[in-house]
């Protein structure tokens, strides 16, 4: 196995510079960076990591702590996502540990994980609302980035989609084939994304003079059932005049409302138009729904290879107030979605 002394003999540099170009030293350039690494790969070396803590204090290892449901299961999208980030993070060389939390203090996982001083820093997911878990780990000095955002103007790094844009898109789409009575069928109200996807489809509402009635946004678990149950209650009338569309937060609960559609008969698009947000996930392929599914397209893998160099950007002295991305969610339009029905073109307008 090649040493640090091999790599320096081979291209003329100190063993400090190959030490420090490995480490992800700013001071190195990046060329010599890029030379060096690519010496290391070709002659095989590998990192002792005793010898690595003691050069430069950090452990080449970050934590991710997910939180389970009472019933046990987790987000089907947080295991795509922590095979991803797994992969991302190995190629920079840092190496994910993973901790499962069931308690009522969010941060108390995070203390216990540093009490052992074996992380460099953490990634974050599943961001809500006045979330502590920033706040903490800034207090202990500890480097992170988040998956999402828990509010409007973090000064923390973070990689997300504009939320509020993937229920503005799926509105536009909508109002302008003629639907005026939309439904949402949000996330879980505990998670920051679900309530900037609520205000997202409000704002879109009014500013198309369109009311939405009473029980037309419904939020829970991101599941087919959860889609079902809501689905068919607006769908059977027991909330008014049925809507013409519904919005639904995951490509899961979209099955069960195009289920519910089938149930009571109605068809999709000439009576029903269905659009959802698609994270990409395996297993569900919205394009082979039968009818094809219109849906806001933003892959949750798509996020890992951008958390990853952030997060050793982060570890390497970068503002972390820099370390910030929001990009917008794709459109793609399919058979789902539809004209209005006729007899229903006149819109509810606000008062």
């Amino acid at each position: 196995m090649a040493t640090l002394k091999d790599i320096s003999a081979e291209l003329g540099l100190s063993v400090a510079t190959v030490s420090r170009a490995l480490n992800g030293f700013p001071e190195v350039g990046a060329k010599t960076r890029a030379r060096v690494q690519e010496a290391a790969a070709r002659l095989g070396y590998r990192p002792n990591r005793s010898a690595q803590r003691l050069a430069t204090g950090r452990s080449g290892v970050v934590g991710m702590i997910v939180k389970l449901r009472a019933d046990m299961s987790a987000d089907q999208t947080f295991f795509d996502v922590l095979t991803t980030l797994t992969a991302e993070l190995a190629a920079c060389d840092l190496d994910l540990v993973l901790s499962v939390d069931q308690g009522s203090d969010p941060t108390a996982p995070y203390a216990r994980m540093l009490e052992r001083d074996l992380l460099d820093g953490f990634v974050l997911n599943a961001p809500v609302p006045d979330d502590p878990r920033p706040s903490f780990l800034r207090s202990r000095g500890v480097p992170f980035v988040m998956h999402g955002q828990a509010h409007d103007a973090p000064d923390y790094a973070f990689f997300g989609i504009d939320n509020r844009a993937v229920s503005a898109d799926a509105v536009a789409l909508l109002t302008d084939l003629g639907h005026a009575r939309i439904a949402l069928v949000n996330g879980e109200a505990r998670f920051a994304f679900a309530g900037d996807r609520e205000a997202g489809f409000r704002a879109a509402m009014a500013a198309a003079g369109l009311a939405v009635p009473d029980g037309f946004v419904q939020g829970g678990a991101p599941t087919e059932s959860t889609g079902y149950t809501m689905a068919l209650a607006w769908l059977a009338g027991r909330a008014g005049p049925r809507p013409t569309a519904i919005l639904c937060a995951t490509t899961a609960m979209a099955q069960g409302v195009l289920r519910a559609a089938r149930d009571l008969r109605l068809s999709v698009p000439g009576d029903l138009s269905v659009i959802a947000h698609d994270d990409a996930l395996p297993g569900i392929g919205p394009a082979h729904f039968t009818p094809p599914l219109t849906v806001t397209h933003a892959p949750m893998r798509d996020a890992c290879a951008p958390l990853a160099r952030m997060l050793i950007d982060h570890l390497n002295g970068a503002d972390p107030a820099r370390l910030q991305t929001v990009i917008r969610a794709g459109l793609i339009v399919r058979a789902s979605t539809g004209p209005v029905p006729k007899g229903e073109e006149r819109p509810w307008q606000t008062p």
